[in-house]
């Protein structure tokens, strides 16, 4: 019998530690995963949803990595759970539905019933129960409420049609239903209509899977400044409209008695004196509740504002190039650290650090390449 060396066991033993504890360390390396919807239409080379990895140390992205195919993905949602993620779906189900694999960040199709083709929503949101998901269709202008089986999949949806138009001869010749945000309390679904220049409250209920009319069940944008995606601040008091044709972020008070919303004051967010081609996209309030952020399409940049903690209202705080074409989605790490931006017609991600203190952005230079990347979702 071959007995090793007494030292030649130590050093071996000291090896292993080494390569252990530098496993158990890499493992235990801060880091957020995020996944990416997208468009995989021409002339794009994405296959579908993708996940990066972000190091909360330095802003760094990890190489993008395919979780599932798909056709045009171009939102996605999780279960508050975070044991499903949905994304918009071109058929009459209006969306699909996904396992979560958070280890391996990959996807699993759940089963679906066959539906015949249909436009796809713009937004999803499954309400605090689990029970509810909400879909908002901007090509025809409606709102599906689509009642979530206790496995994540997916039952028939509810559809609420609007009717009318506003002021724009083609971007609002008819209902543009573009997102649906919960209230605080899950008592409200909050519907922007683009198209009619509207923004529309709606009572849920998830047991039901229905959405109802509230009362008053809508409050009027200003004339052609279309109403596109819609986020409450963390006071639960006022609540924010970022306007994609107006390139404008109006401040609403918010009662949360009856879900509804009155106009206080609307800001800018394109820098005096620019008249190029622009649309306004996302908007965020930053996790700490004092700033909001709004994403500029054309002129190509991130808006910041300062949130007056009494009022509501927004004071400009900076305007800062996105680092890319097309800042059509972006997103916070949960600890407002940092500040993801995807671009769709660039085809990049890029990477800010976030001011605690005073909301401005810092760009990294950390980078990923996403084709036409279009919503941000961090998982963790």
């Amino acid at each position: 019998m071959n007995i090793p060396h007494p030292k030649l066991v130590r050093c071996s033993a000291l090896l292993l530690g080494v390569v252990f504890v530098s496993q158990t360390f890499l493992s235990a390396m801060p880091n957020h995963l995020i996944y990416f919807g997208t468009y995989t239409r021409t002339p794009s080379t994405g296959k579908g949803i993708y996940s990066v990895r972000l190091d909360d140390d330095t802003g760094a992205l990890s190489t993008p990595t395919l979780v599932a195919e798909a056709v045009n993905p171009a939102w996605i949602t999780l279960s508050p759970d975070k044991k499903h993620l949905y994304t918009i779906s071109a058929t009459k189900a209006q969306a699909a539905a996904y396992s979560v694999d958070a280890t391996t960040s990959k996807l699993t199709p759940l089963a679906a019933a066959t539906s015949p083709e249909a436009a796809p929503p713009s937004h999803l949101v499954v309400d605090a129960t689990g029970r509810l998901l909400l879909a908002a269709n901007y090509a025809d202008g409606y709102l599906s409420a689509i009642p979530i089986h206790p496995d994540g999949s997916l039952g028939a949806p509810t559809v609420t049609r609007h009717s009318g138009h506003s002021v724009h001869p083609t971007r609002q010749d008819k209902p543009h239903v573009h997102s649906v945000t919960l209230s605080p309390d899950n008592r409200y679904v909050i519907v922007c209509d683009l198209g009619l220049d509207k923004i529309f409250t709606y009572a849920i209920d998830p047991a039901a899977a229905k959405a109802t009319p509230a009362n008053p069940a809508f409050v009027a944008a200003e004339t052609g400044a279309g109403p596109r995606h819609f986020k409450f601040g963390q006071d639960g008091r006022h609540a924010y409209a970022i306007n994609e044709l107006g390139s404008t972020i109006t401040t609403y008070d918010y009662d949360a008695a009856h879900g509804a919303l009155s106009p206080r004051q609307t800001v800018p967010t394109i820098p005096p004196g620019f008249t190029d081609a622009t649309t306004a996209a996302e908007i965020r309030v930053h996790p700490s509740g004092k700033f909001v952020y709004g994403s500029n399409r054309g002129h190509n940049s991130i808006a910041v504002f300062a949130i007056n903690p009494a009022d509501g209202r927004l004071t400009s705080v900076e305007i800062v190039p996105s680092g890319g074409k097309v800042p059509r989605n972006f997103a916070f790490s949960p600890n407002g650290k940092w500040l993801v931006c995807a671009h769709q017609d660039s085809d990049n991600l890029t990477v800010f650090r976030v001011d605690s203190a005073t909301g401005r952005l810092t760009p990294t230079g950390n980078t990923a390449k996403v084709s036409m990347a279009v919503c941000v979702l961090f998982y963790d």
